[in-house]
């Protein structure tokens, strides 16, 4: 579903290409494979040449006057380049859940031509299809993980990034295919509010209920019990089996943004749907802290405060680019985020262990970086691998060579 997507103009008349998805997917998926290395290696080289250390318990680095506007810049957003320790809400935390609302913003437009043909939803193609693209992407994650490393099944980890992506997706797209907009959101609500339940009234033995400690909570108890081989964290996964669960509803999030986006309403232009879709953004935002109150912000757990507001900033980030791109045709800027969004999972496969993009950027450009001081090379060894992949991914795309699961 990378390059799929399609909207109305504003007179309805012919259909176009909805960039700002590309876009927006491309954006997020700069800071996994090569922002996060730049700006933490910018943060780096300032901390060093100012004396400053990271704090242990959360990973952030303090900041004193001395410092100039933009050596704090590139350290606050280092600081934001790093998860929440547990309970708690960064930058970094909303990369995931963003992806997986662009996944769900895709499918009102990728199905829209099997929900109009009566026969094509008699076809059980569409589900062999999703049922495929859900076991790529599980397989990709464990093979990511070191699954032809063969340290033995008790060392592989089965759970992973695009395992979560491919289930969530598909458990989504059967409520999306099979349910009006009513039961959509009847959905939506029963699997919050039936996480909920579960986390804090279901008792963990030897811990009680609603225990929610990184040992003591039941999504972490469940991984221990039934997640097969490795688990990411020894006593729970972040990618784990019961909080799975509530990440289809991160999903759905987009289907609804996407849902309201391609429909034909005679009085509400692109531009006011911008508005709407913000005021939806930061009410989910509300939604989201006030749950958090009783169940608070958390990514481990993907607790359904942390959905609503996650998917809040995703409606938000979401909004501002479509109004940009595709309402305003400001969309030069972003070409390098579509270059990047247009063939996703290849890159994030080849930078997770199928290329050693950091040797090649010393490998071509050592000699530049040799020049710089010392403090910096980090910094510049990763904008050697961004230069590497951007030239990479814009071939890609002029040769129209998009990797579809």
């Amino acid at each position: 579903m990378n390059s799929e997507q399609t909207a109305k103009t504003e007179s309805g008349a012919k259909p176009k290409r909805l960039i700002s998805l590309d876009a927006l997917r491309g954006f997020d998926m700069f800071w996994i494979v090569n922002g996060e290395g730049i700006f933490h290696g910018i943060a780096d080289a300032i901390m060093k040449k100012n004396g400053l250390v990271r704090n242990a318990t959360d990973w952030t680095i303090g900041t004193n006057n001395s410092l100039s506007f933009f050596e704090k810049f590139f350290i606050g957003v280092s600081n934001q380049l790093h998860h929440s320790v547990w309970n708690g809400f960064t930058f970094y935390d909303l990369i995931f859940p963003l992806f997986i609302f662009i996944s769900g913003v895709s499918m009102p437009f990728s199905y829209h031509k099997y929900l109009q043909n009566p026969q094509e939803q008699n076809s059980k193609k569409i589900y062999y299809a999703l049922i495929k693209r859900t076991l790529i992407l599980i397989t990709l994650g464990v093979i990511i993980n070191g699954l032809f490393k063969f340290n033995g099944y008790e060392n592989t980890r089965f759970a992973s990034v695009l395992g979560r992506i491919g289930l969530s997706t598909f458990f989504a797209a059967l409520i999306y295919l099979n349910s009006s907009l009513k039961k959509q959101i009847y959905w939506f609500i029963g699997i919050l509010l039936g996480y909920y339940l579960l986390m804090i009234f279901v008792p963990v033995p030897g811990f009680g209920s609603g225990v929610l400690t990184p040992e003591g909570n039941l999504a972490a108890y469940v991984d221990r019990l039934f997640l097969p081989g490795k688990l990411h964290r020894v006593f729970y996964d972040p990618e784990g089996l019961l909080s799975t669960i509530p990440a289809i509803c991160s999903a759905m999030m987009g289907v609804f943004a996407g849902t309201f986006l391609k429909a034909d309403l005679p009085k509400v232009n692109p531009t006011k749907k911008t508005m709407f879709m913000a005021l939806a953004g930061i009410l989910c935002i509300i939604l989201g802290l006030v749950w958090s109150l009783v169940f608070p912000i958390n990514k481990t757990m993907w607790t359904s405060s942390f959905v609503l507001y996650a998917g809040g900033f995703s409606i938000l980030i979401f909004a501002l680019f479509y109004y940009t791109i595709d309402v305003k045709s400001i969309y030069k800027w972003s070409l390098p985020f579509v270059w990047i969004g247009t063939n996703s999972i290849l890159i994030y496969v080849c930078a997770h262990g199928l290329f050693n993009f950091e040797s090649s950027s010393g490998f071509v450009f050592g000699g530049l970086i040799n020049f710089l001081a010392d403090d910096y090379h980090q910094a510049a060894l990763w904008f050697g691998v961004f230069i590497i992949q951007i030239c990479l991914l814009k071939f890609l795309y002029d040769k129209k060579w998009f990797l579809k699961i």
